[in-house]
């Protein structure tokens, strides 16, 4: 059970990368992500920026 709870964590943690996977500013949006994702200001930002990047 606290397997599956760790790997939810982590998959909530990037969902701004994943879902900024394919745009056209992903490097920076995974960087953004890594390093100050663990803020909720800078997951939001990279939330925000995933969402309104143009697609590839």
């Amino acid at each position: 059970m606290e397997l599956l709870i760790i790997i939810a964590a982590f998959v909530f943690y990037f969902v701004p990368s994943i879902a900024g996977w394919k745009t056209k500013g992903a490097n920076g949006i995974i960087v953004l992500n890594l390093f100050l994702g663990w803020t909720i200001i800078g997951w939001v930002a990279a939330l925000i920026w995933a969402v309104q990047s143009p697609k590839i």
